[in-house]
């Protein structure tokens, strides 16, 4: 969840959630920890009370739906997963009361803990809550919502960034790639989907993990978070032990009845596509970050998803033109400079 950000904690919003934790809920609370915010507009504390510790979510309403996060949390924990319960809310101020999951993400714990073992952790809790997974309770990953994801690449990275407008050849060959990656995304079997479902949010506890940032989950394409999971943002696994993970995640799938793909060729190729979608979004997320909310760290990750990216297409006649557009791309940039 990062840190609290920039904002001083005597605005407005703070002052009002330190009068709801005090005066609404009649807690004692000793003191209030800044902790973890995401790439939006929310905010954690750690409340400090006399025997535990809480976690307050400050979510402006103007930018933030706690109603999509009661709700996901209620699924997934009804799932077996262990997300946060929902302690107190009240919505219409954007302010939550949560359970505390620890302070330790994956991220973290990777560095000294058995790294096989947190992620057998982290499959088998993905499958439990795809095990779960009905039509109608959530919003379907939509053709227009993927194309919309898409879009945030040459908007954003593409435009806002390098500075870069695509060419009329260049715009047809881009509307290409999109309609094949969206048809293969549609075409897969619909599960629940975390949508960001990586080791900044898991938690390393028990039981593990902990599942945090999920208000943005929907119904969609069943290789959605595996391959987030895999192919993340913020580290990377050498390929043999991707192909093993996969081949237990797959494996497990199938004796639960998850709909994944029955010929593991097809599976892999969803996958593959599926993370391309998601990897360029990513992109354009990260640079909007940095050119609207003023959060400049996540484009130093984008190496790592261009490069997700191009062994992905590689892998495809189909995606050719994605990689003869990205390389048209670079030879234009290293002749301009980044937009200030």
């Amino acid at each position: 969840m990062g840190t609290a950000g920039s904002r001083p904690l005597t605005d407005k919003r703070f002052i009002k959630l330190k009068q709801w934790l005090v005066d609404d809920l009649g807690l004692h609370v000793r003191s209030l920890e800044p902790i973890a915010n995401d790439a939006s507009f929310r905010r954690y504390f750690r409340v400090h009370l006399a025997k535990t510790t809480c976690i307050v979510m400050d979510a402006p309403p103007a930018h933030e739906d706690c109603h999509a996060f009661v709700v996901v949390a209620k699924l997934l924990r009804q799932a077996g997963v262990n997300a946060p319960a929902v302690l107190e809310q009240e919505c219409a101020q954007g302010l939550l009361l949560l359970t505390d999951l620890g302070r330790e993400s994956y991220l973290d714990a990777i560095d000294h803990t058995d790294v096989d073992a947190l992620f057998t952790d982290a499959m088998d809790a993905l499958i439990r809550w795809q095990v779960a997974s009905e039509p109608g309770r959530l919003p379907s990953y939509s053709q227009d919502l993927l194309q919309r994801e898409l879009d945030l690449f040459p908007d954003w990275y593409l435009a806002r960034h390098l500075g870069l407008e695509l060419s009329a050849t260049e715009r047809d060959g881009w509307q290409e790639v999109c309609a094949r990656l969206i048809d293969s995304a549609l075409g897969q079997a619909a599960v629940y989907v975390h949508r960001d479902y990586m080791v900044r949010n898991l938690m390393y506890c028990e039981p593990n993990p902990g599942v945090i940032d999920f208000q943005d989950a929907v119904y969609g394409p069943v290789t959605y978070d595996i391959v987030s999971l895999l192919r993340d943002a913020f580290v990377s696994w050498e390929s043999k032990r991707e192909a093993r993970w996969l081949r237990y995640y797959r494996s497990r799938a199938h004796l639960e009845g998850i709909p994944v793909a029955a010929d593991a060729d097809e599976f892999i190729r969803q996958l593959d596509w599926m993370g391309v979608q998601r990897h360029l979004k990513v992109i354009g997320i990260f640079a909007r970050l940095c050119y609207r909310d003023g959060k400049a760290r996540y484009l130093a990750e984008t190496p790592r998803f261009f490069g997700y990216v191009r062994a992905a297409a590689a892998r495809y006649s189909e995606l050719g033109g994605l990689l003869k557009l990205l390389d048209g791309l670079q030879q234009r940039q290293c002749s301009q400079k980044p937009r200030p």
